[in-house]
């Protein structure tokens, strides 16, 4: 048996999911601020956010890799810490999106980004009490995952609104930003989901 794997199990699994959860809280005020301004700072935050987190994720699977003793199935860690990079890379990417398209301020990016800043924080609140409180941990993916009903709702809304112009250009445009914003919510939902799996297995 290897004993640098076993001493190796002291490393604090849950800190390093705090550390990346964090990303996502930061990542999500930049792309709300950008929303709203279009300031290219708030969009080279958000790229920088994901790049940190990212750096964070390859530390984690690094550490999964040489410890033998996890707090979860090595299996879940390394899933869940791929969920939480998932909703950063989308909120990069709907960066990348606005800039292309030079999409301004509308009422319809402040709702969705009111929404999911709410969700982004469930998240993080939800990461942040799986070791010392798992059933409120739980109870915070929950209402992570109905802020992520809140979008989609929000998404067939806006999209039916869209069709009603006769802009095409511009239906096309907003109809891609507001995938990727559907896809954000997506994936905090699959992080909800993930969340609930690991506690109730530990709660059982």
């Amino acid at each position: 048996m290897n004993l640098k794997k076993i001493f190796a199990g002291r490393i604090d699994f849950f800190q390093l999911l705090q550390e990346q959860s964090e990303y996502i809280i930061k990542s999500a005020h930049s792309l709300a601020s950008y929303t709203l301004t279009l300031n290219p700072r708030d969009a080279k935050e958000v790229k920088a956010l994901e790049e940190q987190a990212d750096d964070k994720r390859f530390e984690l699977v690094q550490d999964l890799n040489k410890t033998f003793i996890t707090p979860y199935d090595r299996e879940d860690i390394y899933m869940l810490s791929k969920s939480l990079d998932d909703i950063l890379d989308y909120y990069k990417t709907t960066v990348k999106e606005l800039e292309i398209y030079q999409i301004g301020h509308s009422a319809e990016l402040t709702e969705f980004m009111d929404v999911l800043l709410i969700a982004s924080e469930s998240i993080n609140n939800s990461v942040c009490n799986m070791k010392k409180n798992p059933k409120c941990a739980i109870q915070y993916a929950v209402k992570a995952k109905k802020y992520e009903n809140k979008v989609e709702s929000l998404y067939r809304h806006a999209v039916a609104a869209l069709l009603e112009s006769d802009d095409i250009k511009h239906i096309i445009k907003m109809r891609e930003i507001y995938r990727h914003l559907s896809n954000c919510a997506d994936r905090i939902d699959q992080a909800s989901d993930l969340i609930c799996h690991i506690l109730i297995k530990e709660l059982s």
